[in-house]
């Protein structure tokens, strides 16, 4: 079962300006809309391989890819649409590569699973669990090495917890004072078992062990992300060191699209729009005094924009067969004149 919200720690009295709400609320909702529409594209068989949704997951997306700067960069993960999206990859590309065309960001060639965008940091999703967590490392020794000024995220999910990278990456980080951030997005689910059953300690004695810092949020509250996520990235800037985000959250989907989550109590399911952070970011909006008008025509400003980028998806052509090895091996002749 997914860890509860009230375990969070208490949110500082330091509320986020209305415009940046509305900000961070547009951004849930191009991800919410985006992956439901992926949900019936794969259904209807437009999309090859597999895709994990991240529906449920929004706010911590939005929360701390909006934290980030230019110079920042951030792996993800297999369930990762949302952090590519909430980093502004084009939409008309980000459709164009999840359904295999030519004109994708990644020239269809990576799917859902390793969509990348280097001009925007974006180093990359990653079908291996915990995977992404040695390149953000290692984007962060480049950031430190270099002085960029920048840092590197490592999202990781929980079931990644007991993988033996995010040991070693938190030990390397903490002794070389990397400006990194691990950012757990802890849905209580390490694929079809409750992660509580996969990994006996704890993010924060975890992270305790290597000295590393860690807080823990309400990942469902799309304004307790932000500010957490503010303060542990400038915190890495400034030379503090590694910082852990740990992210309360729900996983509204199966651990892959078409799971028929039989592992998983149909009570839990049906709670789940309950704590919905899209509904939770819209009432905080109303209260502060946005109408109504003006969140519903957000929302068909959003669907407008994905039916642009989902025509012009559909419209592209396939790969090139003779194209498959590009990229895949440096020619003989440059390694030569290299040398």
């Amino acid at each position: 079962m997914p860890s509860s919200a009230a375990q969070a720690d208490p949110i500082p009295a330091n509320p986020i300006p209305t415009d940046r709400r509305l900000a961070l609320h547009r951004t849930m909702q191009t991800i919410r809309a985006t992956e439901t529409t992926l949900s019936r594209l794969f259904a209807d068989g437009e999309i090859p391989g597999f895709i994990h949704l991240s529906v449920g997951q929004e706010a911590v997306a939005a929360g701390v890819v909006g934290a980030l700067g230019p110079r920042d960069s951030f792996a993800t993960t297999h369930r990762g649409h949302g952090h590519v999206l909430a980093r502004g990859v084009k939409l008309d590309l980000f459709f164009k590569e999840i359904m295999g065309r030519a004109g994708g960001i990644c020239g269809g060639r990576g799917g859902s699973m390793h969509v990348a965008d280097l001009s925007l940091g974006v180093l990359g999703a990653n079908g291996i669990v915990g995977a992404g967590l040695p390149l953000a490392t290692g984007s962060a020794l480049a950031h430190q090495t270099r002085r960029t000024g920048g840092v590197a995220v490592a999202f990781f999910g929980d079931g990644a917890m007991a993988e033996g990278a995010l040991h070693e990456c938190l030990n390397m980080a903490a002794l070389w004072k990397l400006p990194m951030v691990f950012v757990c997005e802890n849905n209580g689910w390490s694929e079809f078992s409750p992660t509580s059953t996969q990994f006996a300690a704890t993010l924060d004695k975890l992270g305790a062990a290597f000295g590393v810092p860690h807080r823990k949020v309400d990942g469902n509250d799309v304004a307790a992300v932000a500010e957490a996520a503010a303060e542990v990235v400038e915190a890495a800037r400034n030379g503090g060191g590694p910082r852990i985000l740990e992210c309360l959250t729900t996983r509204w989907h199966g651990h892959f699209e078409g799971d028929p989550q039989r592992y998983r109590n149909a009570d839990e399911i049906a709670g789940l729009p309950r704590n919905d952070p899209l509904r939770r970011s819209a009432e905080a909006l109303l209260a502060a005094g946005v109408e109504e008008s003006a969140l519903a025509a957000l929302v068909d400003a959003v669907d407008a924009e994905i039916r642009d980028a989902l025509e012009a998806a559909r419209a592209d052509a396939l790969p090139d067969v003779d194209a498959a090895f590009r990229d895949v091996y440096t020619p003989t002749a440059t390694l030569t004149a290299g040398a």
